[in-house]
């Protein structure tokens, strides 16, 4: 078998079983099925956490554009006019003539854990009745991109909470990697990329952020740097209260593909030269961009001391050869891998991902790549 192929696609899943049916009457379909948060569960077995990206069949009815939307007493349509809104990019539409810039969504996520077996190359199970969905006000319009690190005896999963309300980030906390509790929000702002390190420094938690903003600013000419989102760091006493760091972290560099912005991918793990982890570029290109995965080596007593950077050749990069009998379902017009977590196998790593925002890619590398 290949080390590098689709685990899970948007066809496996049964949308009879997903939590929207509490509401929502109308035919829907698996907008795409990706992203998923990544661990060893305590079987041994692998625990892909996938993003359910559900949407309406048909998101425009007569004169309006129609988003899913969550409430305690089930699942409710909300209804924008089509002359008040537009929607250049499949996954959203922007309400017109709006400052600052307002969204809505075509989809709702909701989390669902897949079990696969020890190396990655089958399904074990699919646990529909562990699935995660909006529970709390802040994350109404979808709970999304799941990134799960054992740190001691638990699982610390974080996930972004997406509402009118806020755009944040949550916590959930399990013993056995499969039955998580909401320990509520833990970042108060937009934050896609937040995983914690699979293990503490000095005593304390740290975890990669990636704080996004309306506006950014230049570095000097002369500088090595870009502006743009990057990835920082954050420190905490118990897993919920954070403080980041004053130091910086991974900023997109002159000179590389990954100008348009940086974030982090799997959790940093620990290995005898440093914590490495795998991370996300984007190079400029359409309205999405090319999203490809680099590495970089941290030290193992400060993380924000930077020992090497690998952005110049990619580790992973889109195969559109795997997505090649889906293409019909595709609706990205450019080149996308996100890399979402990776799992220690003796002399190689498994690697999980989401593959052009559709579907759940494991890909092996050899621990030899990261020497």
């Amino acid at each position: 078998m290949p080390d590098d192929y689709l685990i899970f696609r948007p066809d496996d899943v049964d949308l009879a079983r997903s939590p929207l049916r509490r509401g929502v009457d109308e035919p829907t379909h698996v907008l795409g099925a990706f992203n998923p948060g990544f661990a060893r569960l305590p079987s041994g077995n692998l625990l892909l956490m996938v993003r359910i990206a559900e949407a309406l069949r048909d998101p425009v009815d007569s004169e309006c554009a129609r988003a899913v939307r969550w409430t305690r007493d089930g699942y409710v349509l909300d209804r924008h006019s089509v002359h008040q809104i537009d929607m250049d990019d499949p996954r959203q539409f922007a309400l017109k003539d709006r400052n600052p810039r307002l969204l809505g969504l075509t989809s709702l996520s909701w989390l669902l854990p897949v079990e696969i077996d020890a190396e990655g190359r089958n399904i074990v199970a699919i646990h529909y009745d562990k699935a995660i969905e909006p529970s709390a006000s802040y994350m109404d319009y979808g709970v999304e991109d799941a990134r799960i690190t054992k740190v001691g005896d638990h699982y610390w999963m974080t996930v972004c909470g997406v509402s009118a309300e806020r755009h944040c980030t949550a916590m959930y906390r399990s013993a056995n990697g499969l039955d998580y509790e909401l320990l509520g929000i833990v970042l108060d702002h937009q934050n896609k990329d937040m995983i914690l390190f699979e293990g503490k420094v000095a005593g304390k938690f740290m975890a990669l952020t990636r704080p996004l903003g309306e506006c950014y600013f230049a570095w000097p000419e002369d500088s090595p740097w870009l502006g743009g989102p990057s990835i920082n760091m954050a420190q905490s006493p118990d897993g919920l209260h954070w403080k980041p760091l004053d130091t910086p972290g991974i900023r997109a560099r002159k000179g590389t593909t990954s100008t348009q912005r940086i974030g982090g991918g799997s959790q940093p793990v620990l290995t005898p030269q440093g914590w490495m982890m795998i991370y996300h570029g984007v190079e400029k290109r359409g309205a999405v961009g090319i999203y490809r995965s680099f590495w970089a080596l941290l030290d193992r007593d400060d993380p924000s001391r930077i020992l090497r950077l690998e952005d110049e050749v990619p580790l992973i990069e889109a195969n559109p050869a795997l997505t090649a009998d889906i293409a019909h379902q595709m609706y990205l017009p450019t080149p996308v891998v996100f890399t979402t977590g990776l799992a220690d196998a003796g002399d190689h790593y498994i690697v999980a991902g989401g593959e052009a925002d559709l579907a759940c890619r494991i890909t092996h590398i050899a621990k030899e790549r990261f020497r």
